[in-house]
Order: structure tokens, then sequence, then C-alpha cells
């Protein structure tokens, strides 16, 4: 796993053979992050990784300088690695928190600029998290939420819905807040 720019640009971690983590492939992520240059300037910005499993996208938006980076993974394994790395960067900017994401969603009372989730493609109640995202009120005014997903899965019925990008069997939804006007 790699960062691909800013400040940690280039920086590698070996990610256990053991992880049953699907992280996000480094060609999907630079693509991702290119097209994501378009709608958000990360410099200054809170940011929340939904999902984290090796914690790639928090380290990746800690280099591109977020203010804060909040980093939500269950798994006990995946939660340690994350903390290994943060531990390897000393950069306090990322807050890795051991949790079920569904309970952190209810229970957050705060506002976000950019939103990134990659749950398991196979969980059940994947197609609601966008919708919970917007009625938690997650996302700041000019805010940005990717959703990472299957190939089977769509969502450009969804209100919030601006685009779709897919590299590879990686897919990308992307969505904002619905302007009011």
């Amino acid at each position: 796993m790699r960062i691909i720019t800013g400040k940690y640009k280039g920086r590698h971690f070996d990610i256990p053979r053991t992880f049953k983590a699907r992280p996000t492939t480094d060609f999907a992520k630079e693509n991702i992050f290119n097209v994501l240059t378009g709608y958000i300037d990360f410099e200054g910005a809170m940011a929340i990784d939904l999902f984290s499993g090796t914690g790639s996208i928090s380290l990746e938006l800690a280099s591109r300088g977020c203010a804060h980076v909040i980093s939500v993974e269950a798994d006990r394994d995946h939660h340690r690695f994350i903390l290994q790395c943060l531990q390897k960067l000393q950069d306090p900017s990322v807050t890795a928190i051991r949790g079920d994401v569904f309970r952190f969603i209810k229970s957050c009372k705060q506002q976000f600029d950019f939103i990134f989730a990659d749950p398991p493609y196979a969980l059940e109640e994947l197609k609601t998290i966008p919708t919970l995202i917007f009625e938690k009120n997650l996302l700041k005014e000019d805010g940005v939420f990717v959703f990472e997903h299957g190939k089977n899965d769509s969502f450009t019925d969804h209100p919030n819905f601006v685009e779709h990008r897919s590299y590879g069997s990686v897919n990308f939804s992307i969505f904002q807040p619905l302007h009011q006007g």
C-alpha cells in the first residue's frame, strides 16, 4: 500500500497477508483522487473514512493536508494496523476509531467536508449507506461523499448522486448535498 501524493508521497506500508480487507488499488485510488481535485481542496478539510480497512484512504487524506481525519474500522487487527501506520508517520491529524460504522454514523454530531466509505461489497446494508449519510446530515454544504462499491450496485437514482467512476472492478459513486435555491 502506498501513499500517492502529498507530504507522505511514496511512503509504503506492507499489509499483513492474513488481512481480509480488500484495499482500494493504487490505480483506482490515484484516479478517484484526480477526479476529486475538481470537487474539493483537501488542505484543511475535515474528513471521515468509513470501513477504513487498511487505512489507505485515511493516510492519503492526511498526506494531502486534511486538518482532521476520522478513520472508523470495526476489525481489531485492521484497526491495530492503522494505528501502527499512524505511529510510523507521527501524524496527529488522524483519529483511528475501532467501532461499528452504523453506530458511529447514528451518534455522530459533526459535519465533514469529505466522507469516503468502502464497505465490504457483500454487506447486507450496503445500499442504505448513502441515504443514511444524508439523513444524518454528515456532509457540509459543499461537501463530497465518495462511495466505493461493486459493479452490480448502482446509485444513479439517488437524489444526491453526482457521478459514477469505474476503474477495473472498482466502482465509485460521488454524492453531494442538494443545494437549496
